[in-house]
């Protein structure tokens, strides 16, 4: 499938608008295209966001999903968040769904996030992801399937509320309204955090963990902290004393701490060395005795795993007794394809990808790989099968963006978000990612890509 199979968010196949994509198209008809996105950087740029060391970039053109294809969706990923904590709570404990057969022993021993030392010692809590960020794709056929789970520290929520924002104020009139995303991220947030707090914090301290502004997502952390009220701090800001930790004060006192939302780029315990990291030793034992509560736990990693993700659906049925209510892209280990070796034609209909990375890192999408990148790919697979996973290629859908001031096709995924405190919430809509290059596929910031805001539509 080529791009010219993509489905297209804005006008159906006879080419007519749709769902409030006719008034928004006809209200941008009128407009300096060119000179909207300009303004809409400069508003970013004034609000100081960036990812990494580079402002944010926001495509002017929102993206429309009317309520009838959201409320589905946000059931299908409230009832994958579900599963996925239950399977985290299961893996570090009885590990039922390994003696059911449902995922093999190997498959959870190989996952790097795996965290093999904290079985029988974790916490008792029903939602070790109190955030989860899910990476969903439009096949051809207009259906919403989810491409990655994403459980260790997912960013993004903050630039959907700082998009909306920057939009919010330099639209011209006429468009649909959308449901809000300000103050409900952060509302969804501060109850995912609560339910963290160790029983009988009724008012709990809070720090949000960051390593600094060389962190990408370091916006995201400041403004978490200030719409939460808690203390953004570093690892070097923080003593423990036994099972206890504080944090430093402005005039140098120690403040106890309850929870700490851990935003943090080091997600494993240990370093390549084999000895606790700076944060595990700051916070393992404290929240192993529960004198603290983590966003997000340790040992979420086994939930980024990219093989994993191909047994999501069977969670789902395992641990809820339901069916998936929103499918994953089929994900396959390179040995399951029955093969010696996949060469370079048999990777060029493939999407391949380590099980550990994340941020578009050494993910190849054999169908725009040249030659000799398809045989070093190659040869990676046959002396390393276990470190990858396959794809089938999606062509992500495309929307409307703004290109050289006109409207142009580029392909989007949506970066959604679940809330896990009492319950799971989704936050309407979430943040679309574009991949600002024509015909590109991967639509990381890190990759040349952008986003735009989501709008949930009544």
């Amino acid at each position: 499938m080529g791009s010219e199979d993509a489905y297209d968010e804005a006008r159906d196949a006879s080419g007519r608008p749709r769902p409030g994509y006719g008034e928004t198209l006809a209200a941008l008809a009128g407009t300096d295209l060119e000179q909207l996105r300009g303004a809409v950087a400069r508003a970013l740029e004034e609000r100081g966001v960036s990812f990494g060391a580079e402002p944010f970039v926001v495509d002017p053109v929102p993206r429309l999903i009317c309520a009838g294809e959201w409320e589905p969706l946000a059931a299908g990923l409230a009832q994958r968040a579900r599963a996925l904590n239950a399977l985290l709570c299961d893996v570090y404990s009885e590990q039922r769904v390994v003696q059911a057969g449902v995922i093999p022993p190997d498959a959870i021993s190989n996952a790097e996030g795996y965290e093999p030392e904290l079985v029988g010692r974790t916490p008792r809590h029903p939602f070790p992801a109190g955030v989860i960020g899910f990476d969903v794709v439009r096949d051809p056929h207009g259906d919403f399937l989810v491409l990655e789970d994403n459980l260790r520290s997912p960013s993004g929520y903050a630039y959907a509320v700082a998009a909306r924002a920057a939009l919010a104020a330099l639209l011209p009139a006429g468009l649909p309204r959308p449901r809000p995303v300000d103050p409900v991220a952060y509302d969804l947030l501060r109850r995912a955090i609560g339910a963290a707090a160790p029983a009988g914090r009724v008012h709990p301290s809070v720090i949000v963990l960051t390593d600094g502004p060389e962190d990408s997502a370091y916006f995201e952390h400041t403004q978490a902290a200030e719409r939460l009220g808690a203390r953004l701090a570093t690892v070097d800001d923080l003593t423990r004393a036994g099972d206890t930790l504080t944090v430093r004060a402005a005039d140098g006192s120690g403040q106890p701490v309850d929870v700490v939302y851990r935003r943090t780029t080091g997600d494993l315990l240990r370093g390549e060395d084999g000895e606790l990291t700076a944060v595990a030793q700051m916070l393992l034992e404290p929240w192993l005795s529960g004198e603290i509560g983590l966003v997000n736990a340790y040992g979420n990693g086994l939930g980024d795993d990219k093989f994993i993700h191909g047994y999501v659906e069977d969670c789902i049925r395992f641990y809820l007794g339901e069916e998936p209510l929103v499918r994953s892209v089929p994900t396959h280990t390179v040995d399951e394809h029955g093969a010696e070796r996949l060469g370079p034609d048999d990777l060029r209909r493939l999407v391949t990808k380590p099980r550990s990375g994340y941020g578009g890192e050494g993910v190849m999408i054999g169908a725009h790989a040249d030659e000799a990148d398809l045989e070093q790919r190659a040869d990676e697979l046959e002396a390393h099968p276990e470190r990858y996973i396959s794809q089938p290629i999606v062509p992500l859908s495309r929307h409307p963006t703004v290109v050289d001031g006109r409207l142009e096709p580029r392909h989007v995924d949506l970066r959604a978000f679940a809330f896990c405190g009492e319950d799971v919430r989704v936050l309407p809509g979430g943040l679309t990612r574009v991949a600002l290059d024509a015909g590109a596929l991967v639509v990381n910031s890190s990759q040349d890509g952008g986003g735009k805001d989501t709008w949930v539509i009544d």
